[in-house]
């Protein structure tokens, strides 16, 4: 299994960035950069890449709203480039929230956006004259819609790779069909190994049904908070105030997709509670409404026989990549960490 890493947007990134050599010689291949609303991920993304010569690299996510599928084509071949060939695209939709509340955007058609995106960038990275005919995007611009000068282009650089790797976030059932038929890589988000099916089966097996062999397996690429050793009720109580906060204030109340999630895995009174608490304010009641299974199932976090199993129970699930969430708070732990799981996992 392929040890990564998210590097926390919210604090710590040059720190983060300074210990990647540590991090690398303890078994991590994997550093992502998330990017929500915070500062961008490209620049941090290209400066992991001049400090790093090994590691892989990944943005976790690029949405796909507020970039032109040109500029995102543009840019992951840029950090490829940069990177010596060892960037994925990590691209999603985000949630209107963002994309509305942020980027004043309207957040319409977002399984046809991801797909015309996909579609757009491997035209770009192929160096074909860029033209496409979708429902969301035409390129050239016709001539009714602009000045009429526009004319097919194709990138001025030979990139790195003509195929670089696509991960989507996805938790829908529909654009988890999409990701299974187009993409590279999955990025769900709360992956509960013993739910999944419930959740995304049907899903999964309609987009496999149409994947391109040449696509290779489809790459699980899972965040989870992480921390070996005896459960610390500290530790825990992170992942559940997050659960609290995704599945109870993600979103409006009919539009919170992680609360649809929590339902599917069969937590539909629990989830209908923490959306109640959390929309309310009581923010600390929502957590503790959060089932304990759930916290256990979506975290990777205990002593290393108990790590050793839940890692057998993600890989008999599919799940080939871990995007970890260090939860230690000193530097030399969450290195020493990584170098447990890396032996763990390779045993």
């Amino acid at each position: 299994m392929r040890l990564g890493m998210i590097v926390d947007y919210a604090g710590g990134f040059e720190e983060t960035a300074d210990l990647l050599v540590d991090y690398e010689a303890a078994g991590l291949q994997l550093a992502a950069v998330a990017e929500a609303y915070s500062f961008d991920a490209v620049s941090q993304l290209g400066y992991l890449a001049a400090k790093t010569r090994k590691v892989e690299l990944a943005s976790a996510i690029l949405q796909v709203y507020s970039r032109t599928p040109a500029l995102m084509a543009m840019t992951a071949a840029g950090l490829d480039f940069v990177s010596g060939g060892r960037f994925t695209l990590g691209i999603g939709a985000s949630g209107p929230q963002v994309v509305e509340g942020f980027h004043g955007l309207p957040y319409d058609a977002p399984l046809g956006r991801t797909r015309e995106t996909i579609e757009i960038c491997r035209q770009v990275w192929r160096r074909e004259p860029l033209v496409h005919s979708g429902k969301n995007y035409t390129i050239p611009l016709p001539p009714d819609q602009g000045t009429g000068l526009g004319k097919p282009l194709k990138l001025i650089n030979h990139p790195v790779r003509s195929r670089i790797p696509i991960s989507v976030a996805a938790l829908g059932p529909a654009n988890v069909a999409l990701v299974a038929e187009l993409a590279e890589s999955w990025q769900p988000l709360f992956f509960h190994a013993g739910h999944y099916r419930e959740a995304w089966g049907d899903a999964l097996d309609k987009g496999m049904a149409k994947r391109d062999p040449e696509l290779g397996p489809l790459d699980i690429m899972l965040q989870v908070s992480f921390a070996v050793g005896e459960a610390d009720p500290a530790e825990l109580a992170k992942v559940r105030n997050q659960l609290a906060l995704y599945i109870g204030g993600m979103g409006a109340a009919d539009k919170n997709f992680y609360n649809q999630l929590a339902q599917r895995y069969g937590y539909v009174d629990e989830a209908a509670e923490i959306q109640r608490l959390y929309l309310s304010g009581q923010k600390a009641e929502a957590a503790a409404v959060v089932p304990e299974d759930l916290v256990r199932a979506v975290s990777l976090i205990g002593s290393e026989d108990e790590i050793a199993v839940q890692l057998k129970e993600f890989e008999a699930a599919g799940v080939t990549t871990l995007l970890l969430n260090p939860l230690a708070a000193a530097p030399e732990r969450r290195v020493a960490d990584i170098a447990t799981l890396a032996r763990i996992s390779a045993g």
